[in-house]
């Protein structure tokens, strides 16, 4: 268990064996704006292919996080979410300064998301636009789960 600062009973761990499957596949496939429709089968594959954060309070689980990486050279911010109930009080800030100050993450040339609402979150942490937007190239296909 990793301890956060800010709330005691906030605690954020990256066992695997602790993360509620059931409740990501639900958040994320009925409440993200990312990945409405997405498979049970996917998101349990995402999981074992990622270093993964769950955010405990009082032991249930209510944020994650995920990080897809190859732990040398670049790193790829994914899947952060705080259930709805629970938003607003610090336990998104929390959660990504425990990601980035994980042992695993540090001195990487390139650590990316994307998000479309929470710009001031993650400038916080070192995040910006990129610098050169001229050269990132993408293939997204927004509405693959629905398919």
């Amino acid at each position: 268990m990793i301890p956060t600062t800010n709330d005691s009973s906030f605690q954020i761990s990256t066992d695997r064996t602790r993360l509620d499957i059931p409740m990501i596949y639900r958040f994320l496939s009925e409440q993200s704006t990312w990945a409405v429709g997405i498979s049970r089968t996917v998101v349990e594959r995402s999981i074992e292919n990622s270093l993964c954060f769950g955010g405990y309070l009082d032991g249930r689980q209510i944020a994650f996080a995920r990080v897809v990486t190859d732990y040398a050279t670049i790193a790829y911010l994914v899947d952060v979410f705080v259930v709805p109930e629970y938003r607003g009080r610090g336990y998104a800030k929390q959660l990504i300064r425990i990601v980035m100050e994980h042992p695993s993450l540090q001195r990487l040339r390139r650590f990316t998301l994307n998000t479309t609402d929470a710009h001031s979150l993650y400038a916080r942490f070192g995040f910006a636009p990129p610098q050169r937007p001229d050269t990132v190239m993408e293939r997204y296909f927004p509405n693959i789960y629905l398919s």
